[in-house]
């Protein structure tokens, strides 16, 4: 069984089975049968090379780093936990594998797959990548949609009110029994002064001493 699962075709066929099974996972809501063949897949790898004397447990640890990288790239910004998760990954399976030529054609084999499934799922079956929706946020809140990032006071333009508190140049004014958040012209307004609404930008209220 050991000499089966590290003769140089099988070992093509499981990686391309594990690729191809990862690929389409990435498609589906939720942990499935591709996922469970994928993974099968690695396992039955690196368990015929861990037998057989080729692969030890740091390459064991090599390869489960390498998934944990690949993995944090959902939640890290930038890309560098993903690339350096895939090169540690490769780099496991060439350690594994004992011949590096055999093992770079079987790999750059399954890679060829890999990549023909994922565009298969998108171009033929119109697959939508399920797995990065639920990590993306693609709702935009719309203006045209009652969504408004703060309120604009234009109701307040040209009211008069007093300053409640000294404006240095911000402070607080009462402007019909209101509380309001307001910033002076540019001078120094004193506290119970009469002030007017100038100008209003969205949020920012400016008033100027009566």
């Amino acid at each position: 069984m050991v000499e089966f699962l590290t003769d140089p075709i099988v070992v093509t066929v499981l990686l391309t089975i594990a690729g191809v099974g990862i690929v389409i996972e990435l498609f589906s809501p939720k942990f499935g049968v591709p996922g469970f063949i994928g993974v099968m897949a690695l396992l039955l790898f690196f368990y015929g090379h861990f037998q057989a004397g080729m692969a030890g447990y740091g390459t064991l640890l090599l390869f489960a780093a390498g998934i944990l990288l690949i993995f944090l790239e959902f939640f890290l910004p930038g890309a560098i936990s993903g690339t350096l998760g895939t090169a540690i990954l490769i780099l496991s399976l060439f350690i594994a594998g004992g011949n590096a030529l055999q093992m770079g054609v079987s790999i750059l084999i399954s890679l060829f797959f890999t990549i023909l499934a994922f565009f298969i799922m998108i171009k033929v079956f119109d697959k939508k990548l399920i797995l990065f929706n639920k990590m993306v946020l693609f709702d935009s809140a719309r203006k045209e949609d009652g969504y408004v990032s703060n309120i604009n006071r234009t109701d307040l333009l040209g009211k008069e009110g007093v300053a409640l508190t000294i404006l240095r140049p911000a402070g607080t004014v009462i402007i019909n029994s209101e509380r309001i958040d307001a910033v002076s012209e540019g001078g120094f307004i004193d506290q119970n002064a009469k002030v007017k609404v100038i100008k209003v930008e969205g949020a920012r209220i400016v008033v100027r001493e009566i």
